[in-house]
Parts: C-alpha cells; sequence; structure tokens
C-alpha cells in the first residue's frame, strides 16, 4: 500500500511559546502605529491645504494616491529582501526613513513638492508590513497566528484616528506643519530605542513542521512561484484590492466629506472622520482574530469566512454613509461599518499565510501590498474625479454618491472571498493538528 505525505501545521509549536512573542507584537504596535499617523496626518489637512494653496480636488486626490502608488509598486522589492535579509533591520531603518520623510513634509509649499515627499513616504513603509509580518509569523503558529496579527492591526485604527485627529488639532492651534514635526521625531526616537529589544527570531520556528522549517535563503523564483501556483493566494489578493479600493476613499476624503456636508470643523472632522469607523475596528479585529483561529481549527477556509462575512454585512452600511443627510445615521453607519472591516482586516495576512510556506511570506506580503495598493490607490482619485466631474450640480453631492456606490465592490468582494473559502481553500490549505485528531 502507497504510503501519502501530509503536510501538517501544528497547533501548538513549542519554540515560539513564552510572553516574549506578545512583547514582540507590543514593540511592533508602536511602530505600526506611527507608520498610520504618519500617513493619515495630511489627509486631515485637506480643506487647509484647498483654502491656503488652492488645490483642487483632482489635485488632492492626486495627492493622496502618490504615496499608496509608490507603497504599492515598492511591495515585491520590500517582500525579496524581507525574505533575505534580518526583518528587524529593514523594519527599524524602514521606520527612521519615513519619519525623516514624515519631517520634510512641513516644508512643503507646492503641488509638486507634496507628491514627492508622499511618494518617497510610501517608499519608505512599504519595507514595514511585509517583513513585520513574516516576522510575527514566526512567533505565532496558527493556534494563535490571527489573534497576534488582529491585535498587531489595532494599531492601524488608533494610528489612523489619533494622527488625524493630533494633525487638525495642532494646524487649529499651532499651525498645519506641526503635526508632522511632532510624528517625524517621535518615530525616529522609537526606532533608536527598540534596537536593543526587538530580536529577529529562526524563520519557520513557529511552524513544526519540518518541510517548513527551513533556513535556508529562498530564490526570488521560488517565492514568486509559491504565489502564483496558488489559486487560493491569488483571489485573496484580488479580494485585497476591492476591499483596500474602499478604504483608501475613507483615510483619504473622509474628513472633508465631513467637513462640507455636515459643515463640521477641521479639528472635529479630523476626528469624527476616523474615530468612529476605526475604533469599532479595533474592537472587530481582534475578535474576528479569536473567531478566525477557531474556525481554522476545523475548516482550512475559516479564516476567510470571517473577512466574507465582514464585507457581506458591511455593505449595506457603506451605502448608508454615502446617502444619509442625518449627523446621528451617519455616526450609527460608520461605527458599524467600522465593526466589519475589522473582521475582514485581522485575517488579511493570517489567511495568506496559511497557503505560504516561511521562507516566502515577506515575498508574498510584499506582492499582495503591490496588488492590493497599486488598485486601491485609483479610489482617492476615483472619488476626486467623480466630485469634481460628476453630474449632480454641487460637488458634495457628486462625493456622497461616489461612496454610496462603493457597497457595490463589498458585496462584489465577499462573493469571491466565499468562493475561494468553499473551493479553493480546502486543496491549497493544509490541516491543522486539530482537524487530522477529528478525522482519526
Amino acid at each position: 500500500m502507497e504510503s501519502q505525505t501530509v503536510r501538517v501545521i501544528d497547533d501548538a509549536p513549542p519554540r515560539s511559546r513564552g510572553s516574549y512573542k506578545w512583547w514582540v507584537v507590543g514593540m511592533l504596535w508602536c511602530i505600526c502605529f506611527l507608520n498610520y499617523a504618519d500617513r493619515q496626518a495630511i489627509s486631515a489637512l485637506f480643506p487647509v491645504l484647498r483654502s491656503r494653496f488652492g488645490f483642487s480636488a483632482t489635485q488632492l486626490g492626486l495627492i493622496g494616491s502618490a504615496f499608496m502608488w509608490t507603497y504599492a509598486f515598492g511591495g515585491p522589492f520590500a517582500g525579496f529582501i524581507g525574505d533575505r535579509l534580518r526583518r528587524k533591520d529593514l523594519i527599524l531603518g524602514g521606520c527612521c526613513f519615513w519619519s525623516l520623510i514624515t519631517l520634510s513634509t512641513g516644508w512643503c509649499g507646492k503641488l509638486w513638492q507634496f507628491v514627492f515627499v508622499r511618494g518617497l513616504e510610501g517608499l519608505g513603509e512599504t519595507f514595514y508590513f511585509p517583513s513585520s509580518m513574516s516576522l510575527i509569523s514566526d512567533y505565532h503558529g496558527p493556534a494563535t497566528r490571527s489573534k497576534a496579527m488582529s491585535l498587531h492591526q489595532s494599531s492601524v485604527y488608533i494610528g489612523t484616528v489619533l494622527g488625524s485627529w493630533l494633525a487638525a488639532v495642532l494646524a487649529e492651534h499651532v499651525g498645519w506643519r506641526a503635526g508632522f514635526y511632532l510624528f517625524g521625531t517621535c518615530g525616529i526616537m522609537l526606532a533608536l530605542v527598540l534596537m536593543r529589544f526587538l530580536r529577529e527570531p529562526p524563520r519557520g520556528q513557529a511552524d513544526r513542521d519540518p518541510d517548513q522549517a527551513r533556513n535556508d535563503a529562498i530564490t526570488v523564483p521560488e517565492a514568486v512561484a509559491a504565489v502564483f501556483q496558488t489559486p487560493t493566494a491569488i483571489l485573496l489578493m484580488a479580494a485585497f484590492v476591492g476591499a483596500n479600493f474602499v478604504a483608501t476613499i475613507f483615510l483619504t476624503w473622509m474628513p472633508t466629506f465631513l467637513t462640507d456636508k455636515f459643515h463640521f470643523g477641521l479639528a472635529t472632522a479630523g476626528l469624527f472622520g476616523t474615530v468612529f469607523i476605526h475604533l469599532s475596528s479595533a474592537v472587530g479585529a481582534p475578535l474576528g482574530g479569536v473567531l478566525a483561529d477557531r474556525l481554522r481549527r476545523d475548516l482550512p477556509g475559516g479564516r476567510i469566512l470571517v473577512q466574507a462575512g465582514g464585507l457581506l454585512i458591511g455593505a449595506g452600511f457603506l451605502v448608508l454613509v454615502g446617502v444619509t443627510t442625518r449627523v446621528g445615521v451617519l455616526l450609527a453607519a460608520m461605527t458599524l461599518l467600522g465593526f466589519c472591516k475589522g473582521l475582514y482586516d485581522s485575517n488579511i495576512f493570517a489567511s495568506l499565510y496559511d497557503t505560504i510556506e516561511p521562507r516566502a511570506r515577506s515575498t508574498a506580503a510584499g506582492i499582495m501590498n503591490t496588488v492590493g495598493w497599486a488598485g486601491g490607490a485609483l479610489g482617492p482619485l476615483f472619488v476626486g474625479m467623480m466630485t469634481g466631474n460628476g453630474s449632480r450640480g454641487e460637488q458634495i453631492h457628486n462625493m456622497s454618491r461616489a461612496i454610496a456606490l462603493t457597497g457595490a465592490i463589498y458585496l462584489v468582494v465577499a462573493a469571491l472571498l466565499l468562493c475561494t473559502a468553499l473551493v479553493f481553500a480546502p486543496r491549497d490549505c493544509p490541516p491543522t493538528t486539530a482537524a487530522i485528531h477529528q478525522r482519526s
């Protein structure tokens, strides 16, 4: 009788137990917090830049998209480097670089200067997620991977909220440049401190499978093949394009939307444009992570099902945000939308890593960022163009319509994820030991 080798993912790898693996999540949380505070600060200042420098809606959309394009197209390079060099050095070096660029944003005064520095900031920040997600996956096996990554993901939301709000408050009371000086300085200081405490783990240490626990460097063709020969990985990236298209619209345009449609002040719009969506996402993401870890024990596509459910429910709240004229309804819809978004976000990389071996995970995350952000970068430009050239007369009515239309995108992405979880994940994701024991 012919024997058959089955690749199994162990739920409780002994080498990644202990408290330090959670300290790693905490240290990376702080870096990611500043990563998102830096990138979000400028969106809260769009009304200031519009009045001070005379930028049009399309020009502001270009400033918002410049970051995303360089962030996206640097992704594969950042991923390949992350699979070959020490991820600790890439994370902390990148933090220093993008923080210096954040400082320099305060010296800008012309459109090309804002576009240029935003592009450079995207280039610096593109190294963070491929390296950090790969590093976390080597401290956390499948039993805690979604939980760890979802806790880390909460820094995205807190950084987005405080970055937007603090930038707006400082602009009103000190000057629009002050926020960039503050965030840039804090980033440099944090990177210098964490050089002492953040440690580089062996690749694959959280996966007991001996076929995965290899420390030899993977070649670029092997890493690319590991991604593009896996249908589940390809479909997850396609879904990330749609989800990111919507996310970048809210990151870029919500402060302006609240200022123009609901007549909020600059600081209030900077806060409300992020706090309801992102704080509720910070609640939804950890819950989604815990739920996904449990479903993954029995279902290969368990993490993906959590993502699909979040987007399916969130689609209706997206439409409501765009069409409502009542502040109370708007804030409730934004809060519920954020919770649903957190369910999706909690498993972006955890779902991908169920199909990718440890040596290629940084590359996979880099490629995913490229695909997702290259498509997502069109979101701010799309809304800017619809706002300035729509058919509904006043620009704010055109913007409202554009935001409401994004609900259809969520529905399409949810359907794609359901198909991925039910059809392709059972073939591409190795079973956990819990599933093996149940079958035996």
